[in-house]
């Protein structure tokens, strides 16, 4: 068993909320504090990790019980905190939709394999955000790429990766597939 000083149940929830509940559990904790969120969304595991490393708050792990993702973070002392931020290169669904109806672009899709064989927009390219370290090699940093995720969490998190990375045109799509009125497809 783990010592743990929280435990925020998370459990049924999908991206964002995961996110946005453990933003405002950690605010409740003092540095070094460990949080325990107990989650059911596979896509947590990618999204919790993003979000430590982007705000300085540690990903410690995650343990997988009876169908239960127990994530474990370690709330950032003031030393280590980084401040809350977020990739700059903004597109709505709308303008990027004008976009790919008069040319040919990269879309990113960084969701879950699952979420992505039900529903994505034609040939966007598929790596959940906790593959996209491995497989950036995929990708050309010379194209102009949009990332897309089902709320704009991920997605963000996903740009702030590639620019890290060398990339230099992308862009963030909000609000994401939720919104998207566009065409789609599914995975046969």
């Amino acid at each position: 068993m783990i010592k743990t000083d929280q435990t925020l149940d998370a459990k049924g929830l999908a991206c964002p909320m995961p996110i946005v509940r453990t933003k405002k559990a950690i605010n409740e904790l003092l540095p070094g504090q460990v949080l325990e969120i107990q989650a059911t969304d596979k896509g947590s595991t990618a999204d919790l990790k993003a979000w430590a490393n982007s705000t300085g708050n540690q990903y410690l792990g995650t343990i997988e019980e009876a169908g239960v993702l127990k994530h474990y973070l370690r709330k950032a002392t003031s030393e280590e905190e980084k401040p809350d931020t977020s990739h700059p290169h903004v597109i709505q669904n709308e303008e990027l939709e004008k976009k790919l109806a008069v040319e040919k672009l990269t879309i990113l899709d960084v969701r879950e394999e699952a979420e992505f064989a039900f529903n994505h927009i034609p040939g966007a390219v598929s790596i959940p955000l906790g593959d996209l370290e491995n497989r950036i090699a995929e990708l050309n940093s010379e194209d102009e790429i949009y990332v897309i995720c089902r709320t704009g969490s991920r997605s963000d998190f996903a740009a702030q990766k590639l620019v890290q990375n060398g990339f230099i045109k992308v862009w963030n799509v909000v609000p994401g597939i939720c919104q998207w009125t566009g065409p789609t497809e599914k995975n046969n």
